[in-house]
């Protein structure tokens, strides 16, 4: 995996993985001592025997000396822990030592004679020594967590620093610079809560923290083209509106990953989300099984008030305009049911308490099994008004009528049609957004009810902005950049519907059984989604980690393309031959980035492959023009531009190689290899472009 960053930054998040690599060795060759040191006395100790122990003392030692090193190379670099680190290291090593010693039975015959302290004569020792060595390496990772904390608090902290630079800024050229290192910053976060996203063992935790950097992800791009609206026009209220739409979100969700990583709320807030609909019933239910064992357990006005609690959520579906009449019904006739059948348990329960016998006990159970069959009707009856209600909605909004209509009124500057499709828009936005809320009560699992809660945000948030996005291009038709920004709330919006659909398969498959507690979460970044169209290029052996890393050269590659857009828009003469080459590789790139993404119109690797190929050959033709230009400058200026021109036509080449090189099981390794020479591809391009426009306008003084 990538490191954090600049090394100044604090220890590279390498470290953690090598510190778990480490770990993992560490802990089974322990209880493999663990395992030897509980043999019986009289067991014949064989030379394989022998031979066992010493080879376990020495892997412990060896795997203890590489976890040292990476604890006081964290020590090395963080001085405020460095002293707990140092003796929790040196303790490690000591414990590490002492094993090896005991467990050296080179010498069998000085067992006998007592002559030697091995395992044989000092089991204490070799169990204390493992206490030591366990207890050690728990402080170093405890320290090293503590770590990466502050390095998690410390980037945020960048991040957002450089966020209100860029809600100050007045001039473009501030803009692009400013927003160059905060593309930096955030590739830099996105690793960093990236490894932690991945280290997190609580799947809710998880869920969150997935959800938090979706926002990040799709916020970046959307705030570099509602800054530059801003920027184009100054003085529309709904400019300014759509870009501190996108700023708070942004916000937000900084201040999210924070909360989960330190696992701690601002002002000591509690989390006070209401519990789901299915959650609720899954709690009533284990309360009223426990009576079997024991009668009381809990009183009778708890038991109604939860009942209670779970059947006044069910209001958010008979309320619900969008509910059929036939569901509604249906609904308050099993809430009644359940009420009902609730006395008749509490009735039989109290007899019970006064007079155990076994016709009683049978009819205790009788009532026990009753309620619970007629919740899980109720849960039947939610979970298909729910998801009948999703099915329905996606399928009627799948060719996104309004959203291209609001698109067509902003280009023709019609504001009396832009109301008009703005309110069918946010009908439209309303009815999504409480079907996630209905969604949320039947999803089964705490991480789809989170996945639930984020779609539910996106589109209330995602919708305002685009009716914002809409009016600012209906007040400036002709504006390029407007329309640019309305696209990309547009795009993030098809996105969120597309997740939606995945979202309610996930939650079917659920309420069928059909899956386990653990996801994939729908929220971004989504390595490789299309990684199923990898058929032609698949490795025999899944490789999450490569996944991961191709994830993450998308996301750099995404905010170059963003870089290299800010370097085309300073040209006046959009004609120019660097100019449009330039832009078509940023296209390009930009279709990769989307493809890491699973989204955008590269559908398998062959797509890919086939696009890189064009891609290359694009770079070859911004050199030659290049090249051209460089014929009318002074020599330093033309020995300058030479040097960034051969930075690029070698990477163009061995682009070439790579993408027409044919692979065996390596299908994963080459896409990394194509990502990671495009992302250097535009790196350079984008360095290029700079660098020709500041000697053009010499060139023209």
């Amino acid at each position: 995996m990538p490191g954090s960053g600049p090394s100044g930054f604090g220890f590279d998040s390498g470290l953690e993985i090598k510190t778990r690599s480490v770990e993992q060795t560490l802990l089974p060759l322990v209880s493999q001592i663990t395992t030897l040191i509980n043999h019986k006395d009289n067991t014949k100790k064989s030379d394989k025997t022998l031979q066992a122990i010493q080879r376990v003392g020495q892997a412990v030692n060896l795997a203890v000396g590489r976890f040292v090193k990476v604890g006081e190379a964290i020590a090395n670099e963080n001085w405020d822990l460095k002293e707990e680190i140092t003796i929790a290291c040196i303790e490690a090593k000591q414990a590490g030592e002492t094993i090896a010693a005991l467990t050296d039975v080179s010498t069998p015959h000085h067992l006998e004679s007592g002559g030697q302290i091995t395992i044989f004569t000092d089991k204490t020792g070799v169990i204390k020594a493992a206490r030591l060595l366990l207890s050690s390496v728990t402080k170093v990772l405890l320290l090293a967590d503590r770590v990466v904390i502050k390095q998690i608090i410390t980037s945020r902290n960048k991040v957002l620093a450089t966020m209100e630079r860029l809600e100050k800024v007045n001039s473009f050229q501030e803009f692009v610079q400013i927003f160059s290192q905060f593309g930096n910053e955030m590739v830099e976060f996105a690793h960093l809560t990236g490894d932690r996203q991945n280290d997190l063992k609580d799947e809710k935790k998880k869920a969150k923290m997935a959800a938090a950097r979706a926002v990040l992800e799709k916020c970046t791009m959307m705030l570099l083209t509602a800054s530059k609206t801003c920027l184009r026009h100054p003085n529309c209220e709904s400019a300014h509106k759509n870009k501190e739409g996108v700023f708070d979100r942004m916000k937000v969700a900084l201040d999210k990953v924070i909360e989960i990583v330190t696992d701690c709320k601002p002002n000591g807030e509690t989390d006070v989300a209401a519990i789901s609909i299915f959650t609720g019933i899954k709690e009533f239910k284990m309360n009223i099984e426990a009576l079997r064992e024991n009668l009381y357990f809990q009183s009778k006005e708890n038991l109604s008030a939860t009942l209670e609690a779970v059947l006044e959520r069910t209001e958010d579906f008979t309320d619900s305009a969008y509910t059929s009449h036939e569901h509604r019904e249906r609904i308050l006739d099993l809430a009644a049911h359940a009420r009902a059948e609730l006395q008749q348990l509490a009735s039989v329960w109290m007899h019970a308490q006064s007079k155990r016998t076994k016709s009683i006990a049978e009819e205790l159970e009788l009532s026990i099994l009753k309620i619970s069959h007629g919740l899980n009707e109720l849960k039947k009856e939610l979970h298909s008004t729910a998801t009948q209600l999703a099915a329905d909605l996606l399928k009627y909004h799948a060719d996104h009528v309004v959203l291209k209509a609001l698109k067509l009124t902003g280009v023709e500057g019609n504001l009396e049609r832009l109301a008009e499709y703005a309110c069918k828009f946010s009908e439209q936005k309303e009815q999504l957004v409480e079907t996630c809320r209905l969604l949320r009560h039947v999803s089964g699992t705490e991480p789809l009810e989170i996945t639930c809660v984020h779609a539910e945000e996106t589109f209330q948030v995602t919708g305002q902005q685009i009716i914002s996005a809409a009016e600012t291009l209906t007040l400036h038709p002709s504006s390029k950049i407007a329309k640019e920004n309305l696209d990309v709330f547009c795009e993030a919006w098809e996105s969120q519907i597309s997740d939606m659909s995945t979202l309610l398969r996930e939650i079917n498959d659920v309420f069928e059984g059909k899956r386990g507690e653990k996801y994939g979460y729908l929220s971004l970044p989504k390595p490789l989604k299309n990684n199923g169209n990898l058929k032609s290029l698949k490795p025999e052996k899944s490789d999450s980690e490569e996944k991961a890393k191709i994830a993450k050269l998308g996301l750099k590659l995404g905010l170059l393309t963003s870089d290299a857009n800010c370097e085309i828009e300073k040209w006046e003469n959009q004609e120019n031959e660097i100019v449009r080459y330039g832009r078509n590789m940023s296209k390009m790139a930009y279709s990769v980035y989307l493809f890491t993404r699973g989204e955008g119109p590269l559908k398998t690797s062959q797509d890919l492959i086939h696009q890189l190929e064009v891609f290359a050959e694009e770079g070859l033709k911004v050199a030659s023009s290049a090249q051209a230009f460089s014929k009318q400058l002074k020599d330093d200026d033309k020995l300058m531009l030479l040097l960034e021109i051969n930075k690029l036509i070698p990477l163009c080449h061995q682009l070439q190689t790579i993408t027409k090189t044919p692979v065996q099981n390596q299908g994963l390794l080459k896409v990394d290899k194509c990502i990671t020479k495009t992302r250097s591809m535009m790196a350079i391009l984008v360095q290029l472009l700079s660098l020709c426009f500041k000697l053009l306008k010499k060139l023209i003084i």
